[in-house]
């Protein structure tokens, strides 16, 4: 990381655009790795990415997006398997990498409690295993069914697969099993059985496995029952979710009630009351990691104690109550053969470098960012450099440094291309209002250039915006290289362009036929009323993702508001319409910006008022809550006293209200405790009812 790529030194600017690189890069990790089984990171990589977006958010709090991967868990379910929702959703966990952090993990606790320190604070520690989760839901003791992941709130249903796989029972054991609870934990499979496994499918000519975690996923969904039941899976057992009955204290009572009912449980688990202990039990695991007969890539920590874990809740995707500490990422040196450049859907330019094939860690690694120029330029790298590389840090892995730069003979210096490959529009680096250059360069040709518009117009057509059924991005890149869709509101004109450009029917084209053309025609249609947040999400306006496109459509219900306050800010950047959009807790400069600028542009304006001319969005949906704060719009100012911060905001949002960051004149409430400064005097002056801490907690409670 160059030391302009230091978060301490990035400008608000471009903290914005890493912020939304990363989203985009860990959301497409979280497909590959959740729905495919075929990630194409490892977990150093995806790790470091999550890293450095949670750097970037702590060092820029007011800059998280909405659509931030830290509100994200699992990807969109794939086609094949019936689908069961989870009674409380499987969440992920938030990383430790140093013991700082795991210091701030513990500290961070004590603040929501507000414990004091000498308060002791159980922690327990037990290997992360590198697997495949999966919710086991018992009822009168007897399996029933049992699903994956999937996006954390529905999984696939992997029922008949699961009753397969000898660590599961399928009647519990032993007594004082609640008469409904979801088990949860992780399917592996042993090294040893891996390595057999990859043997036995090489002997008979099929593909390999990359890794043991992609080998116990497949083998897990399988269509065919017997082919799990053939695959050497094992399970571990270490959480729970939803239950009829409480049947523990802390998460040690827990554990063990697991172990007594028949699951096998790490025998590394264990207690621990300091910090220092956890880092002790660290220590000892990586040290045992390589003789322990299964992948894992960390140590998870918990609050022991169930009543404080309910207190803590969660964030996002993340219990604020777990935390894993991962293992360093590794490393090989290999020979840079060439440095290509990828043009982005935003149109930034990114180099890559093409590396000699090296084996890290049993992950054969071909390619490896460069990130920009200026990381080219820090490196010095150069074709026919060794370089040494590290399974992390981008959606491939990224060069660490030069290993021979002193070799007689040594090529010349990189030079960043100043046009796009795509199009051969001007490549530039743009500058902000500070006079800072945007580390990366981008593509001025937008619409024209072939790299972003088709990409655009996918993600137009994606599951996540219009799901528009029988056009996807291979329908996408036929029209488009016809010079039938060449922007969203072609899609439905479909029929007159294709008339237009003197081409036969559709049905006549090859890969359709009558029905086929006439079933597109209809989902066409279909999609003619749209969702408000599916239609704003399908812009593809940079720092406005689908997080984000929510929210706007939960705040501004109608379109028709949200758009004129999106015009007033472009009018007038300090007047009421940018007001309202940067007082939604969460919504920071940039997501307005970007909509601002995006509201700015002739081509923009002329898209939409066409693309508006053939569809109707549909209003969003405000908060469907029936207490008294529904839907309003609450802001937290001064000092609490009877509870924190964190938890005010996370019982106002429960309630189905609007948090918000500023007083504006959208404001319903203010709650103020003491020290309240500019925000009450503000309130005030708009009329906005300004309750104390102690009003509030009765206000929250009658209802």
């Amino acid at each position: 990381m160059s030391e302009a790529n230091a978060v301490e030194k990035l400008t608000e600017a471009e903290a914005s655009k890493e912020l939304a690189r990363l989203s985009t890069e860990i959301k497409l990790a979280d497909a590959a790795y959740y729905a495919e089984d075929d990630p194409h990171l490892t977990d150093a990589q995806y790790d470091a990415l999550r890293q450095r977006n949670i750097e970037i958010e702590a060092h820029f709090p007011h800059l998280k997006r909405k659509d931030s991967p830290t509100n994200r868990v699992g990807a969109p379910l794939k086609d094949g398997f019936g689908k069961i929702e989870h009674g409380v959703p499987m969440l992920s966990l938030d990383n430790a990498f140093s013991e700082e952090d795991v210091t701030e993990f513990a500290a961070r606790i004590r603040r929501f409690l507000g414990l004091s320190n000498d308060e002791p604070l159980s922690l327990t520690a037990e290997p992360k295993i590198d697997g495949l989760s999966l919710s086991i839901t018992y009822e009168n003791g007897k399996m029933i069914k049992a699903a994956t992941r999937g996006d954390g709130k529905t999984g696939e249903d992997v029922t008949a697969n699961a009753k397969m796989l000898a660590d599961v029972p399928q009647t519990l054991g032993g007594g004082g099993w609640p008469a409904n609870i979801e088990i949860r934990g992780e399917v592996y499979m042993a090294a040893s059985d891996f390595a057999a496994l990859n043997d036995a499918e090489e002997a008979a000519g099929r593909k390999t496995y990359m890794n043991p975690r992609n080998a116990a996923a497949g083998a897990l969904r399988q269509k065919d029952p017997s082919v799990t039941a053939s695959r050497p899976l094992k399970f571990f057992a270490y959480a729970w979710g939803e239950t009829s009955a409480p049947f523990a204290e802390t998460q040690s009572e827990a554990v063990n009630a697991l172990a007594n009912w028949g699951f096998s449980t790490n025998p590394l688990f264990a207690s621990h009351n300091s910090v220092d202990g956890l880092i002790e039990a660290y220590n000892d695991i990586a040290e045992q990691r390589a003789d322990l007969g299964y992948d894992i890539d960390g140590v998870v920590y918990k609050v022991d104690r169930l009543d404080w874990q309910s207190r803590l809740g969660q964030v996002s995707r993340f219990p604020r109550w777990a935390i894993a500490h991962k293992f360093p990422a590794e490393k090989a040196i290999t020979k840079l053969e060439s440095i290509d450049i990828q043009v982005g859907r935003t149109g930034s330019l990114t180099p890559v470098a093409r590396l000699t094939p090296v084996t890290v860690g049993g992950v054969v690694v071909s390619n490896a960012t460069l990130h920009n120029e200026d990381e080219i330029a820090r490196l010095d790298v150069r074709v026919g450099d060794h370089v040494e590389i590290q399974r992390a840090g981008d959606v491939i892995p990224q060069v660490l440094r030069v290993t021979d730069s002193d070799r007689p003979g040594r090529g010349e210096a990189y030079q960043m291309p100043t046009v796009c490959p795509e199009c051969q529009s001007l490549a530039v680096r743009e500058v902000d209002d500070k006079g800072n250059e945007d580390v990366r360069r981008r593509c001025t040709g937008g619409l024209t250039c072939p790299a972003q518009a088709m990409e655009r117009l996918k993600y137009f057509v994606s599951r996540k915006t219009l799901d528009i059924d029988g056009l996807g991005g291979k329908q996408i890149e036929m029209f488009y290289e016809r010079g039938i869709i060449q922007a969203p509101q072609h899609i439905f004109q479909l029929e007159q362009r294709i008339s237009d450009a003197g081409l036969p029917p559709l049905s006549e084209w090859g890969g359709f036929g009558e029905t086929s053309a006439r079933n597109l025609k209809s989902a066409i249609d279909q999609k003619r009323d749209v969702p408000f947040a599916r239609f704003l999400n399908g812009l593809g306006i940079r720092h406005v993702g689908e997080t984000t496109s929510g929210l706007m459509a939960r705040t501004f219900v109608k379109w028709s508001e949200f758009w004129a306050a999106v015009e007033s800010a472009v009018e007038n950047p300090d007047g009421e319409g940018a007001e309202a959009l940067v007082s939604i807790d969460g919504i920071g400069g940039a997501a307005v910006g970007s909509l601002t600028a995006f509201a700015s542009e002739p081509h923009n304006q002329a898209m939409l008022a066409e693309l508006l001319s053939e569809v109707t969005v549909l209003d969003g949906e405000a908060p469907s809550s029936d207490s008294l704060i529904a839907g309003k719009v609450v802001v937290f100012t001064g000092s609490l006293e009877a509870m924190t911060r964190d938890e005010a905001k996370a019982k106002a949002t429960s309630l189905g209200a609007k948090v918000a960051g500023s007083v504006s004149s959208k404001t319903d409430i203010l709650v103020a405790g003491p020290g309240a400064g500019s925000k009450l005097k503000k309130a005030e002056s708009l009329g906005v009812t300004v309750m104390t801490e102690a009003e509030w907690i009765d206000f929250v409670s009658a209802d």
